[in-house]
């Protein structure tokens, strides 16, 4: 089967290209207040988060639990493992009336490489209000799989399209 091979385009002043990120990835301190939204609540709000860089992904964010509203994050069902980070945990999300199940991850026992952000949760993107960083509003990656944020300080393309699976 022919699988296209991605075009990465040039970033430009103050961007970055996601395929200059390592593989394995990368644990990266973030210091812009990173804010998520959910049912009308900012249900998250740090300059305490971490970012994971990994090649031809947008960055996932990753934000300590309590800068999450107490009682928004509730355990959820399922399991999987990341070959890179370990055994990942499962989060819903509450708040303002509106529930997203299973929205959230965290490692809280993740391989020695990440574990500055043991318990740090992510969420996916597109399953929220809205979420920032630095005040912008972030794109969630595409395709539904991943959970990386597009901000326009990153370029791609991006992991996460139909025909991508191969990158």
């Amino acid at each position: 089967m022919f699988r296209s091979t991605p075009k990465p385009i040039k970033p430009g002043p103050g961007q970055e290209s996601v395929w200059d990120y390592p593989r394995p990835p990368r644990l990266e301190r973030v210091e812009k207040r990173v804010e998520i939204v959910l049912g009308g609540v900012t249900v998250a709000d740090t300059t305490g988060a971490f970012r994971v860089l990994e090649t031809s992904h947008p960055p996932t964010y990753y934000l300590p639990k309590d800068a999450f509203v107490p009682g928004v994050l509730s355990p959820a069902a399922g399991r999987s493992i990341c070959e890179w980070k370990g055994p990942a945990t499962y989060w819903t999300l509450s708040a303002g009336g509106r529930t997203a199940e299973a929205v959230g991850w965290s490692y809280e026992a993740p391989t020695p490489a990440f574990r500055d952000m043991t318990g740090y949760v992510a969420v996916y993107a597109g399953r929220m209000d809205q979420c920032r960083v630095g005040g912008e509003v972030v794109t969630p990656q595409p395709g539904g799989f991943y959970g990386g944020w597009i901000t326009s300080e990153v370029v791609g393309p991006f992991k996460g399209d139909p025909g991508t699976m191969g990158w």
